[in-house]
Formats: C-alpha cells, sequence, structure tokens
C-alpha cells in the first residue's frame, strides 16, 4: 500500500504530485524587494529535491509592507523577472510554484536576525511602521500609526496588483500570509485591534481586511487556481484570537473560494507561552479540517517521515509544510520516498545516485 505522504492532490487545475510543502521562509537577502541568485538557488534546491509545493518567503506588497529592508516584494513590474526565472525552474523540477504575499504591519521595519533584528528608526534606514491600532509589538517599538480607511484601501489594492504580478511571474498558487502577528492577523486579532469603526470592534468587523483582501486578490487570480491562506489558529492568551476564531473565519473562507487553510499560531503577542513541541500544531489544522471540510496545511517541527505520514494517515491535515528542516535538508522528499519504498522524480542528472 502507498503512503500517503507521496499520494497526488488536485486542487482545481492543479496536481500536486505529492503533500511536501516547503514553508514560506524569510531569506532577508534581497535588494529594494528584488529576488536574485540566492532566491533561484534555495528555492530550486528544493524544487530538485522533490517537493510538491515550493513557497516563496512572504513577498511584501509594498515597501511599508517589508519585515526587513532585506525582504523580496512584488510591488513593483520590475520585480517579476527574477521571480519568473524562479517560479519557472522550480516548474521545471515537477513542483508547485507558490508564493505568499504579505505585510508585516507593525512587525515592519527590522534588521534581518543575523543583525540583531532591532526595528530600524528613519534615520536609520527605516520606514513608517502602519497598524490598525497604535499598539507596538514591543515597548521599545518606534511609533506605530493607526491605519486610516484610505491606507487601508491602498493595503487591499496593493494585494490585488501583487497577485497580478505573481500570476504574470507564473506562480500557480497564491497564499494570503494572515498570520504571525503581520499585518492581517493584527486586524483579525482583539489583542492588537482596537479600532471602533468597521474594521474593529466584532469579529465580522475584524475579519473584513482579509475578506476584502481575498476579493481582490480574486479579481487578478484565476479561479481555476488554488489559494491559500494562513492564519495563526491561535494567539495563545486569553483575550486574543482563538481557535474558535479560526474555525467561525475558516467556514467563510471557504465559501468565497478559498481551498486550503495553512495552519500555524502565534506570533501576535510577545509574552505568550507557547508549548513548542513536534507536532504541537497539528491539533489546529485537525479540528479546523474537522469542523469546515476544508483542506488543510499541518506545521510545526515535523522533521521525520513516519511523523508527517502519522498526520496524514489520521486525517489531521492534507499537506504537510515544512520549514526548518527543509533547511537542513533539501532532500528530506527523496529520502522520505525511499523510507516508503515510493518512486518519485529526481532529475536526470541525479540519477545516478538512486
Amino acid at each position: 500500500m502507498s503512503s500517503n505522504l507521496f499520494q497526488s492532490i488536485i486542487i482545481r487545475s492543479i496536481t500536486f504530485n505529492n503533500r511536501i510543502v516547503v514553508s514560506p521562509m524569510c531569506q532577508y537577502s534581497a535588494e529594494d524587494g528584488f529576488a536574485n541568485d540566492w532566491h533561484l538557488v534555495h528555492l530550486g534546491s528544493r524544487a530538485v529535491g522533490g517537493a510538491g509545493l515550493v513557497f516563496t518567503e512572504a513577498t511584501a506588497v509594498s515597501p511599508e509592507g517589508r519585515i526587513s529592508p532585506g525582504d523580496i516584494g512584488l510591488w513593483k513590474d520590475e520585480q517579476i523577472t527574477m521571480l519568473q526565472r524562479i517560479a519557472g525552474f522550480i516548474a521545471q523540477q515537477g513542483s508547485v510554484p507558490g508564493i505568499q504575499l504579505a505585510h508585516a504591519g507593525r512587525k515592519a521595519s527590522c534588521e534581518a536576525p543575523w543583525l540583531g533584528g532591532k526595528q530600524l528608526s528613519i534615520a536609520a534606514g527605516g520606514w513608517p511602521v502602519l497598524a490598525p491600532s497604535a499598539i507596538p509589538f514591543k515597548e521599545e517599538q518606534v511609533p506605530v500609526i493607526a491605519m486610516s480607511v484610505t491606507q487601508i484601501q491602498e493595503v487591499i489594492a496593493q494585494f490585488k496588483m501583487a497577485a497580478r504580478r505573481a500570476l504574470q511571474a507564473g506562480f500557480k498558487v497564491v497564499e494570503i500570509h494572515a498570520a504571525h502577528g503581520y499585518l492581517i492577523h493584527q486586524f483579525l486579532s482583539p489583542y492588537s485591534n482596537h479600532r471602533t469603526d468597521v474594521y474593529g470592534g466584532s469579529f465580522d468587523n475584524r475579519i473584513k481586511l482579509l475578506l476584502e483582501i481575498v476579493n481582490a486578490v480574486q479579481q487578478e487570480w484565476p479561479s481555476e487556481l488554488p489559494l491559500f491562506v494562513r492564519i495563526s489558529a491561535t494567539d495563545w492568551i486569553e483575550n486574543g484570537w482563538q481557535l474558535n476564531d479560526s474555525v467561525a473565519l475558516t467556514k467563510i473562507l471557504k465559501e468565497i473560494g478559498v481551498d486550503v487553510i495553512d495552519c500555524s499560531s502565534g506570533g501576535n503577542v510577545l509574552h505568550a507561552k507557547i508549548p513548542v513541541a513536534p507536532n504541537y500544531q497539528v491539533p489546529f489544522a485537525a479540528a479546523i479540517k474537522k469542523e469546515t471540510k476544508i483542506l488543510t496545511g499541518a506545521v510545526g517541527l515535523i522533521t521525520q517521515p513516519e511523523q508527517a505520514e502519522n498526520i496524514l494517515l489520521e486525517q489531521q491535515a492534507d499537506f504537510i509544510f515544512m520549514a526548518r528542516e527543509m533547511l537542513r535538508n533539501p532532500y528530506f522528499p527523496q529520502q522520505a520516498a525511499k523510507f516508503f519504498n515510493e518512486t518519485i522524480l529526481w532529475p536526470k542528472q541525479y540519477e545516478r545516485a538512486k
């Protein structure tokens, strides 16, 4: 009997050869939002390694939406060319090229982690930081600008234009980043959203931005291509976003045409106590899948073939999103296939190593 991990799956017009996904992982190596040779080799090697779906890092929809000056972006047409080369190479290896569109909100304008990760002042090369409310992520943070409705509409339009460029670049999956304490998550969570207008207060108001972004993206993204949304299923605090909120949101997202919920957690509350351990986020993917019948992706310290297989076998998720293990081992899919005695596509150039 074949393994679940290497069963293909079709979503809309796209066939994924297996359930292994290279999760979006920031590389902090771009200049002015332009992807470069590092991104080509980094992402290309994971496609060569056999992953079914390879995502770019969080790709900023505006200069202000970057986490760091080193983030890649898709806010101008000139940025398409290199991403087109990357997407094309991923596809040539039999993987599906995916792109995650993002805005960092109040977590923007920071140094790369290896430079300390501190927020940059304007004088130090940073930029104004936008958020639903003027609440900093850290106390020592530069002042946060509570967004006007006009600024909110601008961000929605930026996601729409980025989706248009993603299609031109040849990507086959778009994921909207609504997790990890970045802008959309900041709107979702009552912890960070203290607005009193139509974008704050009630659950319906707090999810309004995400729904409007989904609608805007769908105006550019063809109906025959999959649309994913990454969420933080919980803030890990009592007065924040909760799993039951995620279930309620997912039911709406499914109704309006979202295909997969990529289930992560946390990132919005600095002091949250998160019980990090292997599979610690899998129950979120399982609960959302069970309650809504949508396809889900599981993430969180998944490092072993048997571990990934069991998540699928127990129907806790439909995709396995892998990050750090993929940094350590781009060829995890090939090695997992060997473990399960499965045959997967190898590059002809590597076949003599089988």
